[in-house]
């Protein structure tokens, strides 16, 4: 026998010995250890198993195997060791904050404090300042309420700098915050949220009825992913108040925010909002009941979306019966894809003293009952997203990084060895989360019609980042499928092995990339394998779901071609990480405005589309 082919030999039969060991070391009673033996049971090959997908398997040890498969038979027996639950099943849930009747009547500095109910926090204080510092910096899963804070406080100024950075999912509660006559003093929100992944954060009553009260918000949110803001009463009837927003939400993706009855009968005061979400993918902005019989409040949008790719805003009775005030937008929505803005009411009562100014605004634009003899527009644009891709082809790709980031789509002419190529970031910013044993899971609802029932087990509230979590997971999960799509959510490791062997058949692999290292800059591409001989094929991609347990999105993708490839330092030549990527054939069903065109400057069905496996994202097929 020749040499190299015992070489081959001897090392596949060690992997099958180290596996065995693998295997043999998990205790046979635990959901990972039905996992593996569904595997070996339902995949006819014996190529080396997919640990990196087994090991997402639940934690549970025998006995708690064994206690939680009882309890999730009664959903209120679970609700009530939710907690518990959640900790030793590496579950995503948010802790339970007790109210609180502490009344503080001095200044307080916060300084590493995470998770915490401020309740009558600064009440009716005369002066003094409390100061959150680096505050739930790093936290997971940061959740605090703020009730009745600074709460008819004369001069009292609350300082929020660092507050949540890097943090994942936070849940911020601030309710009747500065109100109540808050008389002048300062809230000021610096740094708030930054780099955190899908902040839900609530300002209820915030400065109603205050005083000359300043509220600042700066680099609120920046770089967030998926966040929902919500500002409720906002500055309602408040005297003399200001409020700035500076680079709120900047660069952040799929980003909502509400403002309702938001500065409802104020007296003088005004909003500035600067730079507002720009270069933000889908920010959704409303506008409510927004300056509504104001008495000469300004509101100021400087670079308010611009940059951004399918935003829209709606401003409904904004500064509708305003005396004597004035709004003006100055470069508003420029530059991005497909967004539309409807002024509903706007400015319809205004005066000959009111004053609304449009300088080098955007695109698809509606108004509706629109006061026609004062406002001005100047250097008004619409352009359109088709207009977006003539630039893109041309070489003038539009400069948002969610739509354009480099590397993120790219031809397949650049799998090939030698090729150096941005990597985007492949770092997956989901909340770490396991599988449920199938056994619980089946046990737990799953669909909107029982949404009540499963937020009640999660201790989800109505308002809450947990409530719309679930709500917006089970709706995509729902969703009628596109056309020649075969979908299925899976929430345990044996529902995904079903799906994709009913899809692709028993003789199944499933790939990811190795790790994330050459994210974010330029890879070099080392030697490139065709799976299936690189011939078109159909593949299974499955995709995280942001759900209190691990939740895959999983669909048939048709005529595909999935590559292997070894990818180099350009600078060192050092091997740093194995990618998986997959090579959309056939794009013709896509939509026009699908960031892969505007990326590489074509359209549906005129070229092919290729992009990595993310980290934590998988590709199922068949085996070669």
């Amino acid at each position: 026998m020749h040499t190299n082919t015992l070489l081959l030999c001897f090392f596949l039969l060690f992997r099958v010995i180290v596996a065995g060991k693998r295997e043999n070391s998990v205790n046979p009673f635990t959901p990972k250890a039905y996992s593996i033996r569904y595997w070996n049971k339902q995949i006819s090959n014996q190529l080396p198993k997919p640990w990196f997908l087994l090991n997402k398997a639940s934690p549970l040890n025998a006995a708690q195997f064994a206690k939680y498969s009882k309890l999730a038979g009664d959903q209120e027996s679970l609700s009530k060791q939710i907690q518990s639950f959640c900790i030793l099943a590496n579950l995503l849930c948010f802790p339970d904050i007790s109210s609180s009747l502490e009344k503080h009547g001095q200044d307080v500095q916060f300084s590493s404090y995470m998770s915490k109910n401020f309740t009558n926090y600064g009440n009716k204080l005369p002066g003094g300042f409390d100061s959150f510092k680096k505050y739930a910096e790093n936290d997971n899963l940061p959740t605090n309420s703020f009730r009745q804070y600074s709460r008819g406080g004369a001069g009292h100024d609350d300082i929020f700098s660092t507050y949540a950075p890097n943090g994942n999912v936070i849940d911020q509660s601030f309710n009747t915050y500065g109100t109540g006559l808050a008389a002048f003093g300062v809230g000021q929100f610096k740094i708030y949220g930054p780099n955190v992944n899908v902040p839900n954060l609530r300002f209820t009553t915030y400065s109603t009825e205050a005083v000359g009260r300043k509220q600042s918000f700066t680099s609120y949110t920046k770089d967030t992913n998926s966040g929902t803001q919500s500002f409720t009463s906002y500055a309602r009837n408040s005297n003399g108040g200001i409020n700035d927003f500076t680079s709120y939400a900047n660069n952040s993706n799929v980003i909502g925010t509400t403002f309702t009855t938001y500065g409802e009968s104020q007296n003088g005061g005004g909003n500035t909002f600067k730079s507002y979400g720009s270069n933000a993918n889908v920010p959704k902005n409303t506008f409510k009941g927004y300056g509504l019989l104001g008495n000469a409040p300004f509101e100021t949008f400087i670079n308010y979306r611009d940059k951004s790719n399918v935003g829209d805003d709606t401003f409904v009775s904004y500064v509708d019966d305003p005396n004597s005030g004035r709004a003006n937008f100055e470069n508003y929505g420029q530059l991005f894809g497909e967004g539309s803005d409807r002024f509903s009411k706007y400015g319809s009562k205004i005066t000959n003293e009111q004053i609304i100014g449009f300088k080098t605004y955007g695109v698809n634009t509606s108004f509706k009952e629109y006061g026609k003899s004062i406002p001005t527009f100047a250097d008004y644009k619409n352009k359109t997203i088709n207009q977006l891709s003539i630039s893109s082809s041309m070489g003038k790709n539009v400069n948002n990084k969610w739509v354009v980031e480099p590397g993120k789509f790219f031809r397949e002419k650049m799998l090939k060895r030698g090729t150096i190529m941005p990597m985007p970031d492949i770092q997956d910013k989901m909340p770490k989360r396991s599988f449920l044993p199938k056994v619980i899971a089946s046990k737990l609802p799953f669909s909107t019609s029982k949404i009540d029932e499963l937020k009640k087990i999660f201790h989800a509230g109505d308002d809450s980042q947990m409530g719309k979590m679930i709500g917006d997971a089970l709706a995509e999960c729902e969703r009628s499928p596109s056309v020649g799509e075969t979908k299925r959510c899976v929430s345990s490791i044996e529902d995904m092995i079903d799906f994709s062997t009913s899809v692709l058949g028993q003789n199944v692999v499933v790939r990811t990339t190795e790790n994330i290292k050459g994210s974010k800059r330029d890879i070099m591409i080392g030697s490139v394998k065709g799976i299936n001989g690189g011939k078109v094929t159909k593949s299974v991609s499955c995709h995280q779901s942001l759900f209190p347990y691990l939740l895959y999105y999983c669909h048939s993708v048709p005529k595909v071609r999935v590559y292997e490839a070894d990818i180099f330092d350009p600078n060192s030549k050092a091997k740093i990480n194995h990618g998986v990527a997959i090579c959309h054939v056939d794009t013709s069903a896509w939509g026009a405005n699908h960031g892969a065109f505007i990326a590489l400057g074509s359209g549906p069905g005129k070229i092919e589309v290729c992009h990595w496996i993310f980290e934590n994202d998988m590709t199922w097929t068949v085996a070669d």
